[in-house]
């Protein structure tokens, strides 16, 4: 199995009202973003040409909003703080900017 291009751990995903895990994991790999649960299921994933990632006007700066599939997601990590954000642009860039990239939206 490929090494992934970005993962971090300990992330708080809520799909809201609810809490899905305070212990889990965001990773890309291969292209694809990957949202997992703290025993390693998987929550949801998509392809980085479809994925969003912003922040939400009414939180702080160490919380970040994801669109998979239509689906937000909001991301907090206490590991990563604010940079999640920032990490998932800059992988969802490098990847549209690629050559053979079909484009794709990052915004905040």
């Amino acid at each position: 199995m490929a090494e992934p291009d970005f993962s971090v751990l300990g992330v708080r995903i809520e799909r809201w009202p609810r809490s899905l895990t305070r212990a889990g994991q965001v990773v890309v790999r291969d292209g694809v973003l990957a949202l997992l649960r703290s025993d390693g299921q998987m929550i949801d994933s998509a392809p980085l040409g479809t994925v969003t990632a912003g922040r939400p006007w009414f939180a702080g700066g160490d919380r970040t909003v994801a669109r998979l599939n239509g689906i937000r997601y909001r991301l907090t990590s206490a590991e990563a703080g604010g940079r999640l954000r920032d990490a998932l642009r800059s992988v969802t860039t490098s990847r549209d900017t690629s050559p053979g990239a079909t484009g794709g939206a990052a915004r905040g």
